[in-house]
Order: structure tokens, then C-alpha cells, then sequence
């Protein structure tokens, strides 16, 4: 590979759990080798905080003092994880920091996405340069912003044939679909774990189903899943991407259920909302990441649904709980190089463009940026 980078990919998803950091070996084109990862929940509290502003970031003000409070200490974090990930591989020297930061609103039809996160802070605290805003441009150019994991999806899966799907269940779905030809195609495919967690929490005071426990001792309710189905979001064609919040009223459509059975109901929402996904082929075989894939009720639902091989990431040789932040590693690797991170078929954009900003405070060593 030409124009290597060491690259740390940092991820904090939607299901608002903490902070992933992964360190590849990258061009931006290919992929040498994934060196390993580590997990830093957020705390409890900083959790809290964060449900808070998801709740009102619509109309928050962006000088808001807890605002800015919460973006310093959940950036503090993710340095805490770049330290932690070095102090693990001490004999890699990174060149540079994907920062996705955490998504407080995403509204795509309003030309709006919002990462928080404070890049100066993170790149002062690490002495690395960093690349974050990776959506904004995206959006601005009227696409949808959302998902970003394809190009590295298509990366890792180079010289496997089509048709093949990876599905990410974070707090929100999304599926990259390689077809027969090579082609990379992408979209939301309605909820993932956000949902269920939060009814977990609000039942057990535990932050997921914990083995799809809940849900298994559960009576799934088809008519409200089927009312759920009914949002216009599903007649929309892909790329289409959600906020995490957008299927909250399905909270609502749950209430009176127990414990049990509203976590089943959800579940199946989410399983079903997957399989009714139009896709430009029908995979012959589906590949599951993120913090969905350990739930055994989402798991069997979706085997049962799709009707081909589902498995794990780690069939691959993936690890499923890293593979978002190596993707921003990886993404950060084709925003320095100007290559695009989006497409049409990914995202919608009108053309294939690059995206991400980059913000250094530290000594970039001479040529750095003619890398490429």
C-alpha cells in the first residue's frame, strides 16, 4: 500500500453506551492490519446527561453551559481512549485520529447532522492530528449523511462475491448490500437496539436486554408491529437514513404491554423492519455487527425472516464490536487523500464526494499532507 496511515477510529454510537477505539493500518483503499481495539463506557451519569440533550437538541442553544459542559467530558473520553488504545500498542505510532463524535440530531431532510464533539480539544489532548465532521458535507449536498460504514464494508470485503450483506444493529440499523457486479449500496433500515434498550432500562434499570431475555419471555404483539410498519419512512426508497429518536412513539405504542411482551414486540419490529428492506438484489447471505448481534432474539428472528445463512461478523475474521470505529480510521485515511466517503448508492448525495474536516494543533510531519 501506497500512503499508509496508523490511523485510530473513535465511535460513539447512537445507542449511547461509550466510546470504541480501534487502530488499522490503512491507504484508504485497502486494509492491512486491524492491530485491535478497546471499549470505554461512558459513565452513568455522563450517560444521563447526554439522554438529556438528545431529548432537547432541537432547540438547544449551541452555547447552552451543560451543553458545552457534556461535549468537553465526553471528548475528555474519547482521549481517555486514544491513552488507553496507545498504552496497549505502544509500539505503533499513530499518525492520526477519526473522530465521529456523538450524534445528537440527525434530520437529513433539513439539511441538519450534528456530531458533538470538540476536535481541538481531542487533538490538543493527543498531540494527533484529527478528522471529524465527516457527515456535514454529505448532508449539505442533500444527501442523507448516514451510513458511512459501506466504502469500508466494500473495503473488507474486496474479491467476495455478491450478493452479500453486513448489517449493523446499533441504536439505529443499516445495511450495506455488495451486489453480484461489486456495486456498494446502503440505507437505514429502521430501528435497532435504541428502542429495546431504552424499555430494558426502563423495566430492569439495566442499559440492554441482556441476552434477549426480556424479549424471549415475551408474546409478540403483531398488530403493533404491523401499525409501526405503517410509518412512511418504510415507503421510502433507499438511501434513507433515521435519528435515533425517530421511531420513538413505538415507546408509546408499547406502554400498556408488560415488561416481556413489549420487549418481544420490539424486537420484532426491528427484525421485521430488516426484512422488509428493498434491496437491489436479495443477498444469498447476511453478516451482523454491533451490539445487536449479541442479542439471541434478534439473532434467531432474523434467520428466520431472511431465510439464508445469518451470521456473526466473526465468521469473517471481523471483530463486530470494533468495526465502526476502524471504519472512521479507515474514513479518516480517505479524507486526507480527498477520496469520497460517500456515494449515490450509499447515502444519495448526487455524486460520490469526500467529507470530513481536519483540525491539528500538534507538528504534522513534513509532506503529511501531500500524502496520497
Amino acid at each position: 500500500m501506497g500512503s499508509v496511515f496508523n490511523a485510530i477510529g473513535l465511535m460513539s454510537g447512537t445507542s449511547l453506551d461509550g466510546v470504541d477505539a480501534a487502530l488499522i493500518e490503512t491507504d484508504g483503499e485497502r486494509i492491512g492490519a486491524r492491530a485491535g481495539a478497546v471499549t470505554l463506557p461512558y459513565s452513568p451519569a455522563l450517560r444521563d446527561r447526554l439522554r438529556v440533550l438528545l431529548d432537547k437538541a432541537a432547540d438547544i442553544d449551541p452555547q447552552d453551559g451543560e451543553l458545552l459542559a457534556v461535549i468537553r467530558a465526553l471528548t475528555l473520553r474519547h482521549a481517555e481512549a486514544v491513552a488507553i488504545l496507545r498504552a496497549k500498542y505502544p509500539y505503533i505510532r499513530p499518525d492520526l485520529i477519526g473522530f465521529h463524535g456523538q450524534t445528537l440530531r440527525h434530520a437529513p431532510e433539513r439539511r441538519l447532522t450534528w456530531q458533538a464533539g470538540d476536535a481541538t480539544l481531542l487533538s490538543r489532548e493527543t498531540g494527533l492530528p484529527v478528522v471529524h465532521d465527516f457527515r456535514g458535507s454529505d448532508v449539505a449536498a442533500g444527501g442523507q449523511g448516514a451510513p458511512l460504514v459501506p466504502f469500508y464494508h466494500a473495503a473488507l470485503l474486496s474479491g467476495r462475491p455478491g450478493p452479500v450483506a453486513v448489517l449493523n444493529i446499533g441504536g439505529v440499523a443499516n445495511v450495506t448490500l455488495i451486489d453480484s457486479r461489486g456495486g456498494v449500496h446502503a440505507c437505514d433500515t429502521g430501528p435497532g437496539n435504541a428502542l429495546l434498550d431504552d424499555w430494558a432500562f426502563k423495566h430492569t434499570g439495566i442499559a440492554c436486554d441482556h441476552d434477549g431475555a426480556l424479549a424471549r419471555a415475551g408474546e409478540v404483539r403483531i398488530d403493533i408491529v404491523e401499525m409501526l410498519l405503517d410509518d412512511p419512512f418504510f415507503g421510502l426508497p433507499a438511501p434513507k437514513s433515521l435519528d435515533r429518536l425517530a421511531f420513538h412513539r413505538a415507546m408509546r405504542a408499547v406502554a400498556d404491554l408488560s415488561a416481556q411482551d413489549g420487549a418481544a414486540t420490539l424486537a420484532a419490529f426491528t427484525v421485521e423492519a430488516v426484512a422488509r428492506t428493498a434491496l437491489p438484489e436479495a443477498p444469498l447471505a447476511w453478516y451482523i455487527c454491533g451490539g445487536g448481534r449479541h442479542n439471541p432474539v434478534l439473532m434467531q428472528g432474523l434467520a428466520a425472516r431472511l431465510g439464508v445463512p445469518v451470521e456473526k461478523v466473526e465468521a469473517l475474521g471481523w471483530n463486530g464490536d470494533a468495526l465502526e470505529a476502524e471504519c472512521f480510521g479507515f474514513l479518516a485515511a480517505r479524507s486526507v487523500r480527498g477520496l469520497p466517503i460517500s456515494a449515490p448508492g450509499t447515502t444519495g448525495v448526487p455524486t460520490p464526494m469526500t467529507g470530513g474536516r481536519l483540525t491539528c494543533t500538534g507538528i504534522v510531519p513534513p509532506g503529511w499532507l501531500m500524502a496520497g
